[in-house]
C-alpha cells in the first residue's frame, strides 16, 4: 500500500504543485489504484509516473470546488482510450454525477467501460470488501465536502510451520487448509485444528484522506489512530481566523489533530502557493514542533505506508 501525490497544490495550478489528486496504490492488495480527488491536468501528471489508468477503478471526490474535480472528465476518457474497459465507481457528494455526465454529453464523449455512482448524503461505511471498508464522514467547507477513512482488514497470522513439523504433521495441499484456519484430519486419524498453529494476526493499516476543512468533530472520528493521515494546510501558524473564515485549517490544526487521535504520520498537501521554498519548510517544522512525524508532501512524493508491528508478548502467546 503506497500513497503517491499526483498534486499538492490549492486553489489553482502553480509551476511547483498541481492541484488536488491523490492516489492509493493497492496493487499487491487488490490490484488496483484508487484516486482521491482529480483537479485539472491529473492525466498529464500521471504521466510521469508508473500508474496505469486502467488500473483505477475507484475514484472518491471530497467535494465540488473545482481544483478538485476539473481534471475527472479528461481522465475518464483517456482511460478509455488506454485501455481500461472494466467498470469504474465514483464516489462524491450530489451532484458528481451530474457533472460528469453533462461533460461527457457535451462533449459527446463515448466511453468503452461502465461508471457506477454513489452520490454521499449522510456519513458511514460506503464500501466493503474481503480486504477493505471505507467510510465517509462530513466535513466542514464552504460546500459539501467529505473526508475518507480506508481501513484495511486484519491479515491472517502465519503458518508456524516449525510447529507443525515438530508435532509430525506432513507437509504438502494439508498445510493450505490449516492457514486458512480449517480443522482436518490426518492421515493418521489424528484431528488438527488449524488456527492453533497460526501466528498473531497482522493488524490492518488505516489511512484517512480529509477534503479541505475547517476543525471538526468529525475529523476526529475519520483519523483516529490512522497510521496516515493526508491532511490540507492551507495556512500557516498564526493564522488560524483567517484560515476558518475560508472553510481551511492551518498546519499547526492538522498537527494538533494528528496528535490528539494518535495518528502515526501526517502528511501535509493542499498547499497554497504563497509557500514556496523556505516557507514550505517552515511550514513543515512549525507543525513538526507540535507532532514530530509530519512532512509537508510535494507532487510525485510516494509514501508506503508501513505495517505496524505485533508486539513480542502477543506474538510469544
Amino acid at each position: 500500500m503506497e500513497i503517491e501525490f499526483l498534486g499538492t497544490g490549492a486553489g489553482s495550478p502553480g509551476k511547483f504543485r498541481n492541484v488536488t489528486s491523490t492516489a492509493l496504490r493497492l496493487l499487491d492488495e487488490r490490484n488496483s489504484v484508487w484516486l482521491f480527488d482529480v483537479g485539472e491536468a491529473t492525466q498529464h501528471q500521471i504521466l510521469r509516473t508508473t500508474l496505469k489508468p486502467r488500473k483505477i477503478d475507484k475514484i472518491f471526490i471530497t467535494h465540488l470546488h473545482g481544483d478538485h474535480i476539473f481534471g475527472l472528465p479528461g481522465l475518464l476518457s483517456s482511460r478509455s482510450f488506454q485501455g481500461g474497459n472494466e467498470p469504474l465507481t465514483i464516489y462524491g457528494p450530489k451532484g458528481i454525477r451530474n457533472f460528469v455526465e453533462v461533460s461527457l454529453r457535451v462533449s459527446e464523449t463515448k466511453l468503452s467501460y461502465k461508471i457506477h455512482y454513489q452520490e454521499l448524503s449522510s456519513d458511514g461505511m460506503i464500501f466493503e470488501d474481503q480486504k477493505f471498508r471505507v467510510y465517509a464522514q462530513h466535513l466542514d467547507h464552504r460546500i459539501e465536502c467529505f473526508g475518507y477513512r480506508i481501513v484495511e482488514k486484519d491479515h491472517p497470522g502465519e503458518l508456524q510451520v516449525d510447529r507443525l513439523r515438530a508435532d509430525q504433521i506432513p507437509s504438502g495441499p494439508i498445510y493450505g487448509d490449516l492457514k486458512a484456519g480449517k480443522t482436518v484430519t490426518l492421515p493418521d486419524g489424528r484431528q488438527v485444528n488449524g488456527r492453533d498453529y497460526l501466528g498473531p494476526a497482522q493488524p490492518g493499516r488505516i489511512v484517512a484522506i480529509l477534503g479541505d476543512t475547517r476543525q471538526t468533530p468529525n475529523a476526529e472520528r475519520l483519523v483516529k489512530d490512522a497510521d496516515v493521515l493526508v491532511h490540507e494546510s492551507t495556512f500557516a501558524k498564526g493564522e488560524s481566523k483567517l484560515a476558518h473564515s475560508y472553510y481551511h485549517s492551518t498546519n499547526i490544526q492538522a498537527a494538533e489533530l494528528a496528535k490528539r487521535m494518535h495518528v502515526k504520520m501526517l502528511l501535509l498537501n493542499h498547499i497554497s502557493a504563497r509557500y514556496t521554498g523556505k516557507m514550505a519548510v517552515e511550514l513543515q517544522q512549525q507543525a513538526r514542533d507540535v507532532f514530530r512525524n509530519t512532512r509537508v508532501v510535494k507532487d510525485f512524493d510516494e509514501v508506503t505506508v508501513p505495517f505496524q508491528k505485533v508486539p513480542a508478548q502477543e506474538a510469544k502467546s
